[in-house]
């Protein structure tokens, strides 16, 4: 069984970090931290799905913006799809109502956190997002 999962890459506005949260314990991934988000209903829009997960397990309102990225990985009990939205905290602070744990992190640290297997192909991507290259080729950005 596959299930569809859709997660956030939140910042705060004008700030370079990214809010990664951490998984309950007893939870599947028990302790890992990984972008916000959860699993999208029968039916659901995905974009409609993070905000709520975020409201949800965080007590956040954020504004959701473009997919970023698409992952699929395979665990021995289910395999996920997850869709990565960029996105923006609107409103509220950070509540631990469904997670265990959140930390602000730069683009660069993120490898310093234990992150679920489906989350780390994600972290390239921001590395060089951040350090102003092409997100597709990896080139910089900056006229030479």
């Amino acid at each position: 069984m596959t299930v569809l999962v859709a997660a956030a890459v939140i910042r705060r506005e004008g700030a370079p970090e990214v809010l990664l949260t951490q998984r309950l314990a007893g939870a599947h991934l028990a302790g890992k931290w990984e972008f916000p988000g959860g699993k999208v209903e029968d039916g659901e829009d995905p974009k409609v799905a993070v905000a709520r997960e975020c409201l949800e397990e965080c007590g956040i309102a954020i504004e959701v913006g473009d997919l970023l990225d698409v992952t699929f990985h395979a665990y021995p009990t289910k395999s996920v799809l997850l869709l990565f939205y960029d996105a923006v905290l609107r409103q509220g602070e950070v509540q631990h109502l469904g997670v265990a744990d959140h930390a602000w992190v730069p683009p660069e640290k993120l490898r310093e956190h234990d992150l679920p297997p489906a989350d780390r192909p994600l972290v390239a991507k921001l590395e060089a997002r951040a350090s102003g290259a092409c997100l597709t080729c990896g080139r910089s950005s900056e006229r030479r």
